[in-house]
């Protein structure tokens, strides 16, 4: 298969169930808003190593935010319900309570009937005894004294089965080229509401699979893609490829994370100096929900 004369090879990309949440962060303004979601999604790359993969998802404007102030969302994606909690209490506690004028709302209030999880009912001790809490129809929000006046949070936060891995992998003649692909990729990518690309600036220099030689590592560095070893692996890279990046989608659903590949599969062959696109898969033995690349051309 060919698009734009990029060759597509014929594979699938293979992703897996996860556990997500949405955080709504509001502040006095759209920086400060940014700047603690920034903090929040920091170390949350991949659950290889990670407590969770998290990025921001799209920003908010005032008017149709909770508070009528700007902000921004963000996804966490966690493989169970108990370590996602665990993961945005303590990155709502660190980074977003000790940001000045925030606010942290439930983005998910539809999320899956008594699935929720705690976070504001989980850092209200911070206050001391001196936290409140206030009801709106059935949503809970805690008030905690900070010195600049009080930290709102919602109680509960809203969980979904999302899909996480989605991913494709472009093969470039040299560095440059390929960085200029992957940009554009990530790029259109990022458009698509319900996604997130949870490496730094979406993409991946260092894909990884299954496994390892040293038996205390679950996975290592993608041989078969690294250009440099090709002499000692069994490469799967075109002989003039010198370059090789990842990108890596989650989103809420199947369908988002499939348009959001198919944008970037485009907007990526459209770029020249590239040689082939592909996608990372482990013979559909890491997670059921496979993104055929034949389907998004």
């Amino acid at each position: 298969m060919q698009l734009h004369g990029v060759d597509i090879i014929d594979t699938f990309a293979e992703a897996f169930s996860t556990k997500v949440t949405r955080l709504i962060i509001t502040a006095a303004t759209e920086r400060r808003a940014r700047i603690a979601a920034n903090e929040a999604c920091g170390y949350a790359t991949s659950v290889i190593a990670c407590d969770c993969e998290a990025a921001i998802d799209q920003v908010i404007p005032a008017e149709a935010s909770p508070d009528g102030r700007p902000g921004v969302s963000v996804l966490m994606f966690a493989f169970s319900r108990d370590s996602l909690a665990k993961a945005a209490q303590q990155r709502v506690g660190q980074c977003i309570l000790t940001c000045p004028t925030t606010a942290c709302y439930n983005g998910l209030p539809e999320g899956d009937e008594g699935k929720s999880i705690s976070v504001g009912g989980a850092i209200r001790y911070f206050g001391d005894g001196l936290q409140s809490s206030k009801k709106l129809g059935k949503r809970r929000f805690w008030r905690l004294p900070v010195m600049d006046g009080e930290f709102l949070c919602e109680d509960k936060f809203g969980t979904l089965t999302g899909v996480a891995g989605g991913n494709i992998l472009i093969c470039g003649r040299d560095a440059e080229s390929t960085l200029k692909a992957a940009e554009a990729a990530s790029e259109a990518m990022q458009s698509v509401d319900g996604v997130i690309l949870p490496f730094p600036g979406g993409i991946v220099r260092s894909g990884s699979k299954v496994g390892s030689k040293y038996p205390k590592l679950k996975a290592s560095t993608n041989d078969p893609y690294c250009p440099t070893v090709r002499p000692l692996s069994k490469s799967e890279i075109p002989a003039e490829c010198e370059c090789v990046y990842e990108i890596v989608a989650d989103g809420l659903n199947f369908d988002v994370v499939k348009q959001a590949m198919k944008l970037g599969l485009h907007a990526a062959a459209e770029t020249s100096g590239i040689l082939q696109i592909t996608a990372g898969n482990y013979g559909g033995k890491l997670g059921k929900h496979h993104f055929h690349l034949s389907e998004l051309l």
